[in-house]
């Protein structure tokens, strides 16, 4: 399958980046063919331009400066995303990334009367995210509620990509970690990735 993994923090030494790493390393084993978007390395730019926003109704969305990564979303066929949950929210570079890439006439067309959007995602069939965060777990589903989950299920695929299956991993306690859990973690990872690959 075509796989997009798409990373975001800032920082090189990060489990962020250790786990990316790992989940590519992993796919291109299972003989998946691996893009990878590391959003800070790439310096992407996460504002959402006067321009590109001026066109979303437009009929036209002006994609000029982000039309590689349009074409990257578009011929992906499973979409892995990697990142720190800062705040019960995405960082502010894969929420532009959302906010610029997933857009009107890539992501999904406006209906006539601005009812419910249409999707056009039709070809990404699996999502798995991996997450981290610092808080315990419990505070994230009883308090909470996963509200990224939530988002990401509801929001985004549910009416851009309906076709597709999501996984979403999280890594509680993120600051407070040891070899051990961080490995059984891993093998969490592994147990996705395997049971796609059948």
């Amino acid at each position: 399958m075509k796989y997009l993994v798409v990373t975001t923090h800032p920082l090189a030494n990060s489990l962020c980046k250790y786990l990316t790493e790992h989940v590519v390393n992993k796919l291109t084993a299972m003989g998946h063919e691996v893009v990878v978007e590391d959003l800070y390395a790439d310096s992407f730019e996460p504002v959402l331009t006067a321009v590109e926003r001026e066109s979303y109704y437009s009929g036209s969305y002006d994609s000029s400066k982000i039309s590689e990564y349009i074409n990257r979303l578009q011929q992906a066929e499973a979409l892995v995303l990697l990142f720190p949950t800062w705040w019960f929210n995405f960082p502010a570079m894969l929420k532009g990334w959302f906010d610029r890439v997933w857009a009107p006439g890539i992501a999904y067309d406006h209906a006539g009367d601005f009812g419910p959007i249409k999707p056009r995602l039709d070809n990404l069939q699996r999502v798995l995210v991996v997450t981290t965060l610092g808080s315990p777990w419990w505070v994230d589903r009883f308090i909470m509620r996963q509200p990224l989950k939530r988002v990401l299920k509801i929001a985004l695929l549910g009416t851009c990509a309906r076709k597709s299956k999501l996984k979403y991993l999280s890594l509680y306690n993120s600051e407070k970690l040891n070899e051990g859990t961080i490995e059984r973690f891993r093998r969490k990872i592994d147990k996705v990735l395997d049971n796609w690959g059948r």
